[in-house]
């Protein structure tokens, strides 16, 4: 199983950005997925969570502002952020469970300046 994530980058606060996770090499509809994210100096949480039911759930501090899509043709995960704020500054991981490991795709940086 490979992630592999992309779409971090550089923003104001109040933009909005759209992360990618591209899955191979497992059933994408069958496994729940998620984003997750980490600060420096802090640990790793999770941002959003696709069942493999499709029923999604997010942190509190992201509710209303983020939206997380799948699409099972391309076996893509989409993370959409609007209204960043300088605190969702993190590196952001998606990653995929089966059974009980959890595969990381090897994250993207994003930064929203004040």
């Amino acid at each position: 199983v490979q992630l592999q994530a992309s779409g971090g980058g550089l923003v104001q606060a109040g933009g909005s950005l759209r992360l990618s996770c591209a899955v191979s090499g497992s059933s994408f509809n069958l496994n729940g997925m998620g984003w997750y994210r980490q600060a420096p100096g802090k640990q790793r949480d999770l941002v959003a969570y696709i069942t493999s039911s499709g029923i999604t759930n997010y942190a509190n501090s992201v509710k209303g502002r983020f939206t997380l899509s799948r699409d099972s043709a391309s076996n893509t995960m989409y993370l959409k952020m609007n209204s960043l704020k300088p605190e969702d500054t993190a590196v952001y991981y998606c990653a995929q469970t089966i059974g009980l490991r959890t595969y990381w795709g090897q994250g993207t940086q994003v930064t929203v300046s004040s």
